[in-house]
């Protein structure tokens, strides 16, 4: 266990990305990078101290691309290495695997994803391509031999293998359904990988998959949900405007507590609740409901699990948590940006 970690967090409306120190239960801003126009995404790569990010054209008529930076622990400075240009739509998500050499992207309004190579820190064409709509995120399996792409558009979770070239080749069947009408948005798997848990955006549920982890196959199995009921919150759907409506809004999902609980974000009630995780991988709905930064959209629990950074779309600060169960101490609250909205902890 250490007390000591790296905290980035991206200000997409700023176009910066913000490096903390966070030691001693306090948060330390060490350094803002800009030129990361529209950041939204970003992967690290901890081996080499890169991190890939997903950006907007700098100028108009400029696309958007993967901006891979170099990152200095030390000062907490990125500095840009080389960049993807991505004429067809930028990332949503992003994610790295076998241990780096390996990208993994999704793009929402491109409705396409991608799997590339890494090489000294320059993110190579993509090898393959998949396409369903509004694909929202994307993570492999640990042992890199699997790849999961959740498509908010098509209520699925696509599947595949990743051959050796990094190629998508789908599994038997390509997709698992979630609910009709759900919005399947954020996904994470648990540390034995034998189960994937995802988060809705218009019904705000987290949904239980079984994974199998020789062929890599998900069946779905239970689901709870992750909004607070006493806030009279509506069934969302694609295109409404989730605050004019007061309808749900689910955004993030990350892993807590050894894999016991998953805590997620609304963003209409700007809450943050903990499903609970059962020893069968099935899941609860939370007991209780913490107001957090205004809409957010990202956050990140630290690998020893004693430590939450929200950020807010609708803040300039993120807030740094102690955790406690299902329960959250705010220890500070520290300025970051405009348009706060993904948050990652490295070991320092």
């Amino acid at each position: 266990m250490t007390d000591s970690w790296l905290v980035l967090v991206a200000n997409a409306g700023d176009g910066t990305i913000s490096t903390f120190r966070l030691e001693g239960g306090a948060l330390e801003r060490l350094a803002v990078t800009d030129g990361v126009k529209g950041c939204s995404t970003f992967a690290i790569d901890a081996t080499r101290d890169l991190v890939h990010a997903g950006v907007k054209g700098a100028a108009e008529g400029e696309p958007a691309g993967i901006l891979t930076l170099s990152l200095d622990r030390e000062t907490g400075r990125l500095t840009p290495r080389s960049r993807l240009d991505l004429p067809d739509g930028g990332m949503n998500y992003l994610a790295v695997t076998r241990d780096g050499t390996g990208l993994l992207g999704a793009s929402y309004g491109g409705g396409y994803g991608i799997s590339c190579p890494v090489a000294d820190g320059v993110v190579g064409e993509p090898v393959s391509r998949i396409a369903f709509p509004n694909l929202h995120s994307v993570l492999p399996s640990a042992d890199g031999r699997f790849a999961y792409f959740v498509s908010l558009g098509a209520d699925l979770v696509a599947q595949y293998a990743l051959g050796d070239d990094l190629a998508l080749v789908p599994l038997d069947p390509e997709t698992v359904a979630a609910p009709a009408g759900s919005g399947p948005r954020h996904l994470v798997l648990n540390d034995a990988q034998d189960a994937v848990y995802v988060l809705t955006e218009f019904s705000g549920e987290v949904l239980h998959f079984a994974r199998d982890t020789d062929s890599g196959v998900l069946t779905l199995q239970d689901a709870a949900t992750a909004y607070d009921p006493a806030k009279g919150l509506g069934h969302s759907e694609l295109g409404a405007d989730p605050l004019a409506n007061h309808y749900i809004w689910g955004a993030d999902l990350h892993l807590a507590d050894g894999g016991r609980r998953l805590w997620a974000t609304e963003r209409t009630e700007s809450t943050l609740g903990a499903v609970a995780v059962a020893a069968d991988g099935s899941v609860s709905a939370p007991t209780r409901f913490i107001v957090t930064e205004t809409q957010p959209r990202g956050f990140d629990v630290s690998p020893d699990g004693a430590y939450l950074v929200a950020a807010g779309e609708r803040s300039t600060t993120v807030s740094l948590y102690a955790v406690e169960g299902d329960g959250l101490e705010l220890l500070q609250r520290a300025e970051t940006g405009g348009g706060a909205n993904w948050v990652r902890f490295l070991a320092d």
